[in-house]
C-alpha cells in the first residue's frame, strides 16, 4: 500500500470516500434517479401519445379532405345537372312560347279573314242595294213614271240571288 501513499492517497480516506460515494449514489438513486426516470418516462409516454394523437388527427384530416373533395365533386355534378335541366326547361318554354305565338297568329289570321269576308259581304249587299236603287231610278226615267220601289226591289233581289246561285254553282 505504500504505492498509494507515495501518490498522496490515504487508504482510510479513500475507503471513507468510496463508502460516502456509494451511500450518496444509493440515496440519489432512490431519491432523485427513480423520480427523474419516472418523470422522463411519463414525458416520453405523453410525447408518444401526442404523436399518436397527431397521427390520428392527420388521418382524420385526410379523410375529411377526401370527403370534402367528394362532396365538392357531387355538388359540381349536381350543379351541372341543374344547369342542364334549366337549359332544357328554357328550350321547352321557348318552344311552347313559339308554338303559342304561332297559334295566336293563326287565330288572328282566321279572325281577320272572317272580318274581311263580313266586310266583303256587307260591301256586296250595299252594292246590290245601290244597284237596285239605280235600276229603279233608271227604269222610272225610262218609263217616265214612278214605279213601286218595293216591288221592283223584290224583283231585283230575286234576280241577284239567282245570278249569285248561278255563279256559285
Amino acid at each position: 500500500m505504500g504505492g498509494l501513499a507515495n501518490l498522496g492517497i490515504s487508504v482510510p480516506t479513500l475507503v471513507a470516500q468510496i463508502i460516502n460515494f456509494v451511500i450518496l449514489f444509493g440515496l440519489l438513486y432512490l431519491v432523485a434517479y427513480k423520480p427523474i426516470m419516472r418523470m422522463l418516462d411519463e414525458r416520453s409516454r405523453k410525447i408518444r401519445e401526442s404523436m399518436e394523437r397527431t397521427e390520428f388527427i392527420k388521418q382524420q384530416a385526410e379523410r375529411a379532405e377526401k370527403e370534402a373533395a367528394k362532396r365538392i365533386e357531387a355538388a359540381s355534378q349536381e350543379g351541372q345537372e341543374v344547369i342542364a335541366r334549366a337549359m332544357r326547361t328554357g328550350e321547352e318554354v321557348g318552344r311552347e312560347a313559339q308554338q303559342q305565338a304561332k297559334q295566336e297568329a293563326e287565330a288572328l289570321i282566321a279572325r281577320a279573314r272572317a272580318e274581311i269576308q263580313r266586310e266583303r259581304d256587307k260591301a256586296i249587299d250595299e252594292l246590290r242595294k245601290e244597284f237596285a236603287e239605280i235600276t229603279i231610278m233608271a227604269a222610272g226615267k225610262v218609263i217616265d213614271r214612278s214605279l213601286d220601289k218595293k216591288a221592283h226591289r223584290q224583283i231585283i233581289d230575286k234576280v241577284l240571288e239567282e245570278s249569285t246561285t248561278l255563279k256559285k254553282g
